[in-house]
């Protein structure tokens, strides 16, 4: 079985220990084939100094001009043949992650520039299952969650993240990939990355700014049918009763594995 080279981005600044335990557990991981390139943007909380000694470890710390920008700054030092980004706080989901992802990148005919999975969400304390088809109308209502999504290095190098974009720089990026590049990203049924939740596009500020976006992008990338339609499908299939519950502690557990049961009842 080929072995596939592994960059796992780490962009941070003032992290504390979350970076550290970040980065753990990636060196906990069984599969050796990889690299942990961390980008710093100038931290004074000597989170960076706190580091393992480990010759897989680069770090550049130079400033930038947000997450998306010290992102975009980081994929110019990865020489592996896929790249993820994990956020300080995210954990790869256990030790065997890498080398799950490998088994199934390695045996899979489609081969192609994006593969994704599932997350788990510790502040609801429950997994959180993918949509295992992507297409127009999932890419209005939401794509997987950058912390499960194996890119293509050379996908990442010939399209960049859009700083303007603040919160959904990510969510712009996948939709380029899918409408422009013709990308068609291949599900697999593991679980990528531990979720710590809340973080930074969580905010109540972040959160309208979110929506903002996501009107614009959708706009540069959808018809105006096409949206009229995702809206309507979406209010009439009560998405935000959904989503509150989904966001639930007591009740997001019970919602993702009614979810999960639907899509293996749907062949996925």
């Amino acid at each position: 079985m080929k072995q596939m080279m592994f960059s796992i981005v780490v962009v941070c600044l003032n992290a504390g220990d979350e970076l550290r335990r970040t980065v753990e557990s990636i060196l906990s991981q069984t599969y050796p084939q990889y690299e942990i390139i961390v980008k710093d943007g100038m931290s004074r909380d000597g989170s960076v100094e706190k580091l393992p000694s480990d010759a897989r470890i680069r770090v550049l710390r130079q400033k930038d001009k947000g997450i998306y920008d010290a992102m975009n700054q980081a994929i110019s030092l990865t020489s592996g043949d896929y790249v993820l980004f994990l956020n300080c706080g995210d954990y790869l989901y256990d030790k065997k992650t890498l080398q799950k992802v490998n088994a199934w990148i390695a045996t899979d005919k489609a081969s192609t520039e994006i593969y994704y999975g599932d997350i788990y969400n510790r502040s609801v304390d429950a997994k959180i299952a993918s949509n295992p088809c992507i297409n127009a109308f999932a890419c209005y209502r939401n794509i997987p969650c950058h912390q499960t999504c194996f890119y293509a290095a050379a996908l990442m190098k010939r399209r960049a993240y859009k700083p303007q974009y603040r919160v959904r720089a990510d969510y712009e990026h996948f939709l380029g990939c899918y409408f422009t590049d013709g990308v068609r990203p291949v599900y697999m049924h593991i679980t990528v990355a531990s979720y710590e939740g809340g973080g930074y596009s969580e905010t109540k500020e972040n959160l309208k700014r979110s929506a903002r976006e996501h009107r614009e992008i959708t706009k540069n990338y959808m018809t105006k049918g096409q949206i009229v339609r995702f809206k309507l499908y979406l209010a009439l299939s009560l998405a935000p009763l959904r989503r509150k519950i989904a966001e639930n502690r007591r009740l997001s557990g019970i919602y993702n594995k009614v979810k999960e049961c639907i899509y293996r009842r749907r062949g996925y």
